[in-house]
């Protein structure tokens, strides 16, 4: 059996606002094993957004407990969690994010130059990372050059160059078209292949159906946990 990547344990958040307070996840628990491809899908405020900063170290639990590769992140400090977040995580979102005036390459070498990486070993990861994603002969252009499904495949590469335990995927596909967006799945089904562990959040079925596994969150609390077979 494959080690474990994910422990949850009753995660819940509330938010302050005021002198009002939402909670906007409640007594989550489950685990996520090394390669496993699974999507988190609910309605808008169903707390998959929450979710996602939580296993992405971008906030932190008001109540449970977060493991990430056997360290106890739930409790950490910020500047802890931004080390874990640089080391264990590889974020791709609904915009992309790109740096507009540097290069498909620059792009993706930025995270290996915030890592203290030599050149040679950052041109090499780099090289890597864009033959990925199929975008080795477009990595001198510029974002504004470049259509929106190779954009994405940029953003990406990024995530996957810094070599994370965990790709975690936010609407990936919901600023493409549905053909490109297809292109997309296809890419993080080649990569959940190679052995990558993937979480992507959607509130799309049809796209929730690619993966192997779906976790469905409802009013912040986990309604179903579906382990699904490969498709095709």
């Amino acid at each position: 059996m494959a080690p474990l990547i994910i422990r949850a344990e009753n995660l819940g958040k509330v938010y302050a606002l005021g002198k009002t307070r939402v909670k906007a996840l409640a007594g989550v628990s489950f685990e996520v094993r090394r390669g496993e491809f699974m999507a988190v899908m609910g309605p808008s405020g169903s707390g998959k957004s929450t979710l996602m900063n939580l296993l992405g170290c971008l906030d932190t639990p008001t109540e449970g407990r977060y493991a990430l590769n056997g360290r106890l992140v739930s409790s950490m400090t910020d500047a802890e969690l931004a080390l874990v977040r640089n080391r264990e995580i590889g974020f791709v979102f609904q915009v992309f994010n790109l740096l507009p005036r540097a290069t498909a390459f620059r792009n993706v070498e930025l995270p290996l130059i915030y890592k203290g990486l030599k050149k040679r070993e950052r041109e090499e990861k780099v090289r890597a990372a864009l033959a990925s994603v199929d975008m080795s002969r477009r990595m001198t252009h510029r974002p504004p050059e470049l259509s929106g499904g190779e954009r994405q495949r940029v953003a990406i590469a990024r995530a996957l160059v810094n070599e994370p335990s965990l790709l975690l995927a936010d609407e990936p596909t919901g600023n493409l078209d549905s053909k490109t967006g297809q292109e997309i799945l296809d890419i993080f089904e080649n990569l959940h292949g190679q052995g990558h562990t993937i979480i992507l959040v959607t509130h799309d079925r049809d796209i929730a159906a690619r993966t192997r596994r779906i976790l469905t969150l409802r009013d912040g609390k986990l309604e179903g946990d579906d382990s699904r077979p490969a498709s095709g």
